[in-house]
């Protein structure tokens, strides 16, 4: 039966290869967060101008789709107590 050590006798790493690769690969790596910063900088700037543009602001158009929301829930749930009221009333 072969051991681990027996087993791993014949493997051998070329070290400056490894060594060059995992060099290589950092820098791969540094570039790369680079580039995605330069891609998020870019982004943020055009979306900066895009809302400059817009005619209403993005906080008054939440604000109104908040109003809105607000009073069809309160709609919904008067109607909702009238026809239980109503349903009530026929019961007696």
């Amino acid at each position: 039966m072969a051991t681990n050590d027996s087993f791993l006798s014949g493997f051998q790493v070329n070290r400056s290869l490894l060594a060059g690769g995992a060099v290589l690969t950092g820098i791969g790596a540094v570039l790369g967060a680079a580039g995605a910063v330069m891609v998020c900088a870019a982004l943020a700037t055009a979306g900066r101008s895009w809302v400059r543009q817009l005619d209403t602001p993005p906080t008054a158009i939440a604000q109104r789709a908040l109003r809105q929301a607000k009073a069809a829930s309160t709609a919904a749930s008067t109607a909702g107590w009238e026809a239980w009221r109503a349903e009530q009333g026929s019961l007696n």
